[in-house]
């Protein structure tokens, strides 16, 4: 029998995918268990998908696909080159978003993978696949079939690719071998919890979801919290500083997926020129893209914050653009990094805008922005 998970591994390494490992579909207790606690204390507050009702899917394979046997948990890495260059009128993007979006070139893999197995088992089989777009555990999976551990950033970490991978997985009604877990941990590092700005992970191997900046920058649809912008540096959509900090991943192993080598510019993006895009241009650059989920208007906003954390004073020009013509959510964050820049060119486009604005919210923002610019003494009053 084991001669038959041994040829759906290298099937599945022959299209693609980077490692392959196995577990039954028993269901995930102790993480449905933990899940719920964590959205019982409001820790998962800001995700409205994130239901108890989803995590009892999600962590019960019986309930994703009935007469479930066994989970293949798939790995595929898109570590790749490093980024480009940058400069403090660029930004950065977490490097999973630099090439094609993993779910569809995932999810081709996993057809294959599927429409192969009958074959390989000499069995009729059912399936359902997963790639992170369902309520599927995906790290519950992964850490069960010895795929990897549970890192302290609640990252997989895997010994050769490091935590720069996508997991996905395909449940299945066949018996199969089971692999066994690993026996390792983050042992004392706390690498991650001491670099994260904004004090999201703590040291129960949880994060705090509404201080992330993967989730302020992607899945926040409204105003990032005045307190955190400062503390998110320049990351315009995700971000890497968990991974980048990680000891594992000093000497991760680069992917051999074409797909998610880094188009151009898209590791340290042009802020400036992402304020001037229209909906036209950026579906266009972000077609295909992981990005495409910020939307444009939540991509303007963190690019605003971007250069308010940058504090160069050549993004004032498009800044006072944004403050007089975009949405109240675009004139708020772009007042803010006017206040944050300060001289003399940015309170005097805070001070006009002052005049023109009728919104509440825009007003406090702009009145918050020439205080700070006041109490930094950044200009002469």
């Amino acid at each position: 029998m084991a001669d038959i998970e041994n040829q759906i591994k290298e099937f599945a390494k022959s299209i693609g995918f980077d490692e392959v490992a196995i577990t039954d579909a028993s269901p995930f207790l102790d993480d449905e268990k933990a899940a719920l606690e964590r959205i019982r204390s409001g820790k998962m507050d800001g995700l409205s998908w994130y239901t108890e009702e989803r995590v009892k899917k999600m962590n019960n394979p019986e309930i994703l696909l009935p007469g479930a046997k066994s989970i293949i948990s798939l790995l595929t890495s898109y570590l790749g080159d490093e980024p480009d260059p940058k400069n403090s009128l660029k930004g950065k993007m977490a490097r999973y978003s630099w090439g094609d979006d993993y779910h569809n070139v995932i999810k081709k893999r996993l057809k294959i993978l599927c429409e192969k197995l009958p074959e390989i088992l000499n069995t009729e089989v059912r399936t359902r696949t997963f790639v992170d777009d369902g309520p599927m555990n995906d790290r519950a999976a992964a850490r069960r079939s010895g795929l990897g551990w549970f890192g302290k950033n609640t990252n997989i970490l895997n010994a050769k690719f490091g935590s720069w991978f996508f997991l996905s997985q395909v449940i299945l009604d066949v018996d199969l071998v089971k692999d066994s877990p690993l026996n390792k941990t983050c042992g004392s590092c706390i690498r991650c919890i001491d670099a994260c700005p904004t004090g999201a992970i703590n040291d129960s191997y949880e994060i705090d979801t509404q201080k992330c900046i993967s989730y302020l920058t992607i899945e926040l649809r409204g105003k990032i919290p005045i307190n955190l912008r400062s503390l998110m540096g320049d990351w315009v959509f995700g971000c890497d500083i968990c991974q980048d900090v990680c000891p594992v991943n000093r000497k991760a192993q680069k992917g051999n997926s074409i797909e998610f080598q880094q188009r151009p510019g898209f590791s340290t993006p042009d802020l400036i020129h992402i304020l001037k895009m229209d909906q036209d241009e950026f579906s266009k650059t972000y077609k295909n893209s992981p990005v495409k989920r910020t939307k444009l208007i939540g991509l303007k906003r963190n690019a605003c914050v971007a250069l308010g954390n940058n504090k160069n004073p050549d993004a004032v020009p498009s800044l006072r653009e944004i403050l007089i013509d975009e949405s109240n959510l675009l004139k708020s964050h772009a007042a803010w990094a006017l206040g944050q820049i300060g001289g003399i060119e940015a309170m005097d486009c805070l001070k006009r805008a002052v005049n023109n604005e009728e919104n509440s919210d825009v007003l406090k923002e702009i009145y918050l922005a020439i205080k700070n610019c006041e109490d930094n003494q950044n200009v002469s009053v």
